[in-house]
């Protein structure tokens, strides 16, 4: 197992998971203005750190820029949408248990993206990883309308992993992610000036635009750049399997602003991740091909 590209994988889901609360600030805020401006923030700072590291940006064209085109407009842009409206019909707990299904799908599919077979192993760690996930989200009521948003939550947050591993191993993780951000800003941008007009912009608070300012750097430039140096690296499957580090952060995100401790079953859902990801990594099998091997005459920036 490569141990760094795997702690960069966590380090980014425990961005994603400590954003649960962040987002929640951002519950009556213009949703697509402010997004649009995370995600140009986000592209800014990522092009300033391939400027200060030497790391050329290629422009995505042909069949790359349909890829990305994908990756953002589900990934990102009706992944976000789909949390909101969802959360109108579901409680959260719902949500996240979709989000948590993801690990299964990353390692069924993600194999096939690279070239390979899937593995036994990493699929059976996946299955625990879910449960594991799900365990500490806990069950939440909805309606039908709210389960067809947490399937589309669920589509999107497989997308944004399974439909950049195509390009990865040309623009590379850094490349990736700048690319994602600037046609995200753009899409948001567009949609933010048609749903909710120019003026939206006047109407953020100083909390929105702490909140928004946390999810550009950590959640965005920071997480989108480690996990997509994890994703090539170790592959999607097994990166896969650390979306169950996410509930975990949310969990222990939630104590630290106040919260009650986690109960029983939470302690259970984390034994139970922890059990996933020893078995989908520590336990000793043949070492699995990354992006990187799959794809042996690609050239990846970093």
């Amino acid at each position: 197992m490569k141990a760094l590209p795997a702690l960069a994988g966590a380090a980014g889901m425990v961005f994603v998971g400590g954003s649960v609360a962040v987002s929640g600030r951002l519950a009556d805020a213009p949703l697509f203005t402010v997004q649009a401006l995370r995600y140009t923030v986000a592209c800014l700072l990522l092009l300033g750190w391939a400027r200060w590291s030497g790391t050329r940006i290629r422009l995505p064209r042909g069949p790359d820029l349909l890829w990305l085109l994908g990756v953002t407009g589900t990934g990102l842009v009706l992944f976000n949408v789909a949390l909101v409206q969802g959360s109108r019909h579901a409680e959260p707990a719902v949500i996240g248990v979709a989000v948590a299904c993801v690990p299964i799908v990353l390692a069924a599919v993600g194999p096939l993206l690279e070239g390979r077979r899937p593995a036994a192993r990493v699929l059976a760690a996946a299955v625990v990883v879910t449960l594991g996930a799900a365990l500490v989200q806990g069950l939440g009521r909805t309606d039908a309308t709210g389960v067809a948003w947490a399937a589309v939550t669920f589509a999107g947050e497989a997308a944004f992993t399974l439909l950049a591993v195509p390009v990865l191993s040309r623009h590379g993780p850094l490349g990736v992610s700048v690319h994602t951000t600037w046609l995200g800003a753009a899409m948001f941008a567009i949609l933010g000036l048609a749903v909710e007009g120019p003026g939206a912009v006047f109407r953020l608070r100083a909390a929105d635009l702490l909140a928004g300012a946390y999810l550009a750097v950590l959640v965005t430039a920071v997480a989108f750049v480690l996990w997509y140096t994890c994703v090539a690296r170790i592959g999607a499957a097994r990166a896969g399997l650390l979306t169950g580090v996410a509930p975990i952060a949310a969990a222990a995100t939630g104590v630290a602003l106040g919260g009650p401790l986690p109960s029983a079953a939470v302690w259970l859902g984390i034994a139970t991740v922890i059990a996933g990801l020893t078995l989908g990594f520590v336990v000793r099998s043949e070492p699995l091909p990354t992006v990187e091997s799959a794809h042996p005459r690609a050239h990846v920036v970093t």
